[in-house]
């Protein structure tokens, strides 16, 4: 896995039960809040504050792929509910701009970002669902900071992802404090 460096790298968490303040101790943390608009709020603001050179992100999400599980780099972003196929564009695309998705290096998972909980696939296709990632990631790449993120499986995103997703967020915490922060 990639090192990062503590005093440049500015770790990006929705909720602190997905990963502790003690099990980032060294880093500069921010929690956001779920959901797209609060993830912008509070990464802007951030990045204003600390001037990052880079950003690691990470969080929960659910497979929408059988057989995924653990931890996972994400570097394939799309914005599942962005929909304006009416006018023309494609789902997923925001109007009048060219990429329908960000990417942030190679080699990694796809993930589709919305305000919704995801319990039943979207119509949108992708490894992964969370519900800030592709909001973060185009603020790193409108504003030319580093970008990663790392994704634990929390869930298979159907019917009984609520109860998954919180029975799995320590597990997750776990691994990304362990294979991530303390190399």
């Amino acid at each position: 896995m990639t090192r990062f460096d503590p005093q440049i790298t500015l770790l990006v968490v929705a909720l602190e039960n997905e990963l502790p303040r003690d099990m980032a101790a060294g880093w500069t943390i921010v929690y956001t809040g779920v959901g797209k608009v609060n993830a912008a709020i509070a990464l802007g603001d951030a990045i204003a504050m600390h001037q990052p050179k880079q950003v690691v992100n990470y969080g929960s999400a659910g497979a929408l792929r059988p057989g995924l599980a653990g931890l996972h780099r994400v570097t394939r972003f799309l914005q599942r509910d962005m929909d304006v196929r009416a006018l023309g564009f494609a789902l997923g695309q925001t109007p009048f701009e060219d990429d329908a998705e960000i990417l942030a290096g190679t080699g990694g998972l796809s993930c589709g970002t919305g305000d919704q909980f995801v319990s039943a696939p979207p119509e949108l296709t992708s490894d992964l669902v969370d519900m800030e990632a592709y909001a973060l990631a185009k603020i790193c790449q409108q504003k030319a900071i580093d970008f990663h993120c790392f994704k634990f499986i929390s869930d298979n995103a159907d019917g009984d992802a609520a109860h998954d997703w919180s029975q799995q967020l320590a597990i997750g915490a776990k691994l990304f404090s362990a294979e991530i922060l303390q190399q």
